[in-house]
Formats: structure tokens, C-alpha cells, sequence
């Protein structure tokens, strides 16, 4: 059973996601907020599997809340988001948030991001992505891509795979298992639309 919280200022998307969870038999809508604050409060409280939480809130965003609870290991952020926050999803992106989602998704898409990321898995809407990718100017460099659409450990990450070392080197420089690295990496390849790691060490060192 996923145990589910909803965050989200607006009443008539809180309760209309609340209705595609309660028709899911593996599913448990645990309750909802209407800020960031009260997202983290009730993440401590009633220990939920995802979080599913309005990028922009008042009192604390759900940037501000997400890198919290996942700091306190509370549960997984799953953002709601749409075309007209660019900058906010960037900042969200650098923060290391694994989830992110339109809100004007259909029900199927938002339950099935649900079930990826209680599984551990990452999900970036492609349409969120590429609209990212095509705000970064032509004349940017490399480097500035990656320091806009990647984490602090993932930017670690793409310079050891820039300097040669092997998945296994890379894990044991930073203390990672294998597979929390290739995690990584598959994370990295999406955000930023490259097809393999080489092409991230050539990217990379072009600059």
C-alpha cells in the first residue's frame, strides 16, 4: 500500500487529486496541506510514502519543503509543476527533487509517476525537460548546462566521469555503491538529453 500526502494552496487541485488516490486499491490518501510548512509537519506525523507537493506555495515552497523532508528521510517528493516556472523547476533540479510532474497531467500519468518514485526511481516529465533545455541560450557553454539543470553531487559525479574514472572508481572516491552511481547517471542523461557517459565527458571537457 503507498501511502500518499498531498501539499497544494489550491483546494479544488487538492481535492481533485485526492479522488484519483482513493480510487487506487494500493493506494492511502493520508491527508492534505495547503502550504509547505504544513506538508513537513504532517510528512513528520504521518510518515508517508510520497509526497505529492505544488512547487509554489506560500509560507515555505515546496522546493524549501521537499529538500526538508527528504534531508530528514520523511518520505519521497513527487512536484507539481507547470511551464510558467521555469526557474523554480531549475532551482528544484540543482536541489536534487527526483520527481516532477505537470499538474494538468491525466490521472494514469500522475498515478504511474506515483508508483516510480515509491519505488526509487526518478521521473522528469519529458514535456518539463525539453522546455528547460530551450531556455538555455545557444551560447552557453557545457559547464553552464550542467550547473543549471544538476545537483551538487551529480556536477561531482560528471567531473570524475570527465577525468576517466570508471563507475566503480567514481563510487569508491565519493563512498557510493555501483548502483546509487549509475542511478546518478541515468538521472544526469535525462536531465540534461545525452544518450551516454561519454558523451557527458566530452560535453563536458569541450569547455
Amino acid at each position: 500500500m503507498i501511502k500518499v500526502l498531498i501539499a497544494d494552496d489550491d483546494a479544488i487541485i487538492r481535492e481533485g487529486l485526492k479522488m484519483i488516490i482513493e480510487t487506487q486499491q494500493d493506494m492511502e490518501f493520508l491527508g492534505a496541506a495547503s502550504n509547505g510548512k504544513e506538508a513537513l509537519e504532517l510528512c513528520r506525523d504521518r510518515k508517508p510514502d510520497v509526497v505529492m507537493m505544488d512547487i509554489r506555495m506560500p509560507v515555505m515552497d515546496g522546493i524549501e519543503a521537499a529538500q526538508q523532508i527528504m534531508e530528514e528521510k520523511l518520505s519521497m517528493p513527487l512536484l507539481l509543476t507547470t511551464f510558467d516556472e521555469p526557474e523554480l523547476i531549475i532551482r528544484s533540479l540543482q536541489a536534487g527533487i527526483r520527481g516532477y510532474i505537470l499538474k494538468n497531467s491525466p490521472a494514469e500519468r500522475i498515478l504511474s509517476a506515483i508508483h516510480v518514485i515509491d519505488s526509487g526511481g526518478t521521473v522528469f516529465q519529458a514535456d518539463v525537460l525539453d522546455f528547460i533545455r530551450s531556455r538555455v541560450s545557444a551560447g552557453q557553454s557545457s559547464s553552464n548546462i550542467f550547473e543549471l539543470l544538476l545537483s551538487p553531487r551529480e556536477l561531482e559525479i560528471v567531473k570524475l566521469i570527465a577525468e576517466g574514472l570508471s563507475n566503480k572508481e567514481i563510487g569508491e572516491t565519493l563512498y557510493l555503491t555501483n548502483g546509487t552511481v549509475r542511478n546518478h547517471i541515468s538521472t544526469i542523461l535525462e536531465k540534461t538529453g545525452l544518450e551516454h557517459r561519454t558523451q557527458i565527458a566530452v560535453k563536458y571537457l569541450k569547455n
